[in-house]
């Protein structure tokens, strides 16, 4: 389907940065935004900050995304390591893990998912030396970046093996994700033993990720995989199930036995702060996005941070309850996302451009990115002594640095993550520390190639500007895939 039946205009057609804000003025999207870029002696992107008494010396993060080119064993590959050594060379301070690691094989989102466990630690291992020898070599300073480690089980979404070949391992049942996923409604749910037994698999994850000099792990509770689904588990019998003490019993057992067997390590939580229903293409509206909604009436007992009576409208009431309890827990780092890939993409990753398997934006990607950016600086109110990462910076592309800017000063946030963004141009953060100037070129643009590509069978990367990928045969086989969808 053409993007000319879009109602809202491309940001790369906005000349400038008074053009940008006044699109938002006039869509009501309320997004700080400043009239300049400083240099780097006065930039709020570039002052330190101190996480658990580690000095980081700039604002930019570098988001966890999900790999697809791990090698069958869970050890990375030539592509795994090159994408790791352009993490390296941004210059970003926070390392918010590269990617996703499972802590199991079963655990994995797709067969090419990196693994940590004795057998793939030497890889991992080389991955960090690799990341801070880039590091080192891009920036010449002798400070290396404060480096996590993405911890996961992929739940509802593992698929290990063949790639189009769902083996979920399901927290509690859900009327529309069941539906999707052709799941009857006796599918067993993991057993309260299997969670007991996973604790411990976190924990000896976390060990391993010490000794390899990580600097903290990620205990995953984002995007719908295993221990998010569990925060909104209120349907759940058993220990890890109902009420919000139980459906946090996961990460409070997880910190004390890492705590027990990895002492000196950091422990982070990447959090889902907020969902909504699951959205569906409608052919009558040419493919966008519309509420999956159920035919039941309220109350809507199936998510984390989503509204009970409205399922279409977040609320942060437990989001608040579960930041009470990471303060009671001593976790100094929050990385801040929303929704999942899987069924509501445009709330967690705003877009332009659907992947393969998605639906058009039911509205402006910048509604978004300014959603997201606002239950951030709800939480920063709140709890000041925690850093919070924000996400969805992406879709700013050539204006991200007047709103980074503008949102790390008024305290909204405290570092600005980016994902997909440093896919096609990971020196954006040193270009503009040092020269305060974008390589436009370079920007990416949402196109979701990074997307479609992997859940297509293909490895990850970006096609578009990327010209390592760019000359790959993938991208042709990618290019043919999306011809196809269009012309259906």
């Amino acid at each position: 389907m053409s993007d000319t039946t879009l109602p809202y205009p491309k940001l790369a057609t906005m000349r400038d940065v008074n053009a940008f804000r006044d699109h938002c003025l006039k869509s009501g999207i309320s997004l700080p935004c400043d009239d300049t870029l400083q240099d780097c002696t006065t930039s709020s992107l570039a002052l330190p900050l101190t996480i658990a008494g580690n000095k980081l010396s700039n604002r930019f993060a570098i988001q966890p995304m999900e790999g697809w080119d791990a090698n069958a064993d869970g050890t990375p590959s030539e592509q795994t390591m090159r994408r790791w050594q352009r993490f390296g060379s941004s210059g970003a301070k926070l390392i918010w893990g590269g990617e996703a690691v499972a802590v199991r094989p079963e655990g994995r989102a797709n067969p090419n998912q990196l693994l940590l466990n004795a057998h793939t630690q030497t890889g991992v291992a080389h991955l960090r030396e690799t990341l801070l020898h880039a590091h080192k070599e891009a920036t010449g300073e002798a400070d290396a970046p404060y480096i996590g480690l993405q911890l996961t089980h992929s739940g509802r979404w593992c698929r290990p093996n063949r790639k189009d070949l769902t083996e979920p391992k399901i927290a509690h049942h859900h009327p529309i994700l069941d539906s999707r996923q052709k799941l009857a409604p006796d599918f067993p749910l993991i057993t309260d033993g299997e969670l007991r037994e996973l604790v411990g698999e976190y924990a000896k994850a976390a060990h391993l990720a010490s000794d390899i000099g990580f600097d903290f792990v990620d205990i995953k509770h984002c995007h719908g995989y295993l221990l998010h689904e569990l925060l909104g588990a209120h349907t759940r019998p058993g220990d890890y199930g109902g009420i919000f003490e139980n459906r946090t019993r996961f990460l409070k057992e997880t910190v004390q036995a890492i705590r027990s067997l990895a002492p000196r390590l950091t422990i982070g939580v990447r959090l889902s702060a907020f969902d909504l229903i699951s959205f569906k293409p409608d052919a009558s509206q040419g493919g966008r996005g519309v509420p999956d909604l159920l035919e039941s009436n309220p109350p809507y007992l199936y998510g984390f941070g989503v509204s009970q009576t409205d399922s279409t409208q977040y609320d942060l009431t437990e989001t608040f309850l579960f930041f009470d309890l990471l303060s009671e827990l001593g976790i100094p780092l929050v990385n801040v996302t929303a929704g999942s890939p899987y069924y509501n993409p445009h709330i967690q990753r705003p877009a332009y451009y659907p992947p393969s398997d998605g639906y058009l934006p039911p509205e402006d990607p910048l509604i978004g990115v300014a959603r997201q950016m606002e239950v951030c600086r709800t939480l920063k109110q709140r709890y000041p002594h925690i850093a919070l990462v924000g996400s969805a910076f992406t879709y700013l592309q050539d204006f991200l640095p007047y709103v980074a800017q503008a949102v790390v000063r008024e305290d909204w946030v405290d570092f600005v993550g980016l994902g997909r963004m440093v896919l096609s141009y990971p020196e954006l953060p040193l270009d503009l520390l040092n020269t305060g100037t974008l390589q436009k070129k370079k920007v990416c643009r949402t196109f979701s190639d990074c997307t479609t590509a992997p859940r297509n069978g293909m490895i990850s990367g970006c096609y578009p500007l990327d010209p390592y990928y760019k000359s790959r045969p993938e991208h042709a086989t990618l290019l043919a895939l999306k011809r196809a969808k269009r012309e259906r």
